[in-house]
């Protein structure tokens, strides 16, 4: 039997709550320098709880073939990526801002 989402009250099979909240997230690139001069690409500003970071960190990871974890509500990955991550949020449905 299918279940009902709590907050659209849609079958899970039509749910559009994480559309939504696509659409509504503002996604912030930035890549600094850590120990030994490594970089690392940062995805902040997801906040919506709708939203899997850990899938959506998947999806980066192979995009870009690199590593990477998430901490909080932030996804960082091994190396500078802004421009790859910048379009596979974008053709995710995401608003992408690189810093």
């Amino acid at each position: 039997m299918a279940g009902i989402c709590n907050l659209c009250g849609l079958p899970d099979e039509l749910c559009i709550c994480q559309e939504i909240a696509k659409e509504q997230q503002k996604a912030t690139i930035s890549v600094v320098r850590r120990r030994y001069g490594k970089m690392v690409t940062i995805v902040e500003g997801i906040e919506d709880t709708a939203i899997d970071l850990s899938q959506l960190a998947k999806i980066l990871k192979g995009a870009c073939a690199s590593g990477g974890t998430v901490k909080g509500r932030t996804i960082e990955l091994q190396g500078d990526h802004k421009k790859r991550a910048a379009k596979v949020l974008e053709q995710n449905g995401y608003q992408v801002e690189v810093r």
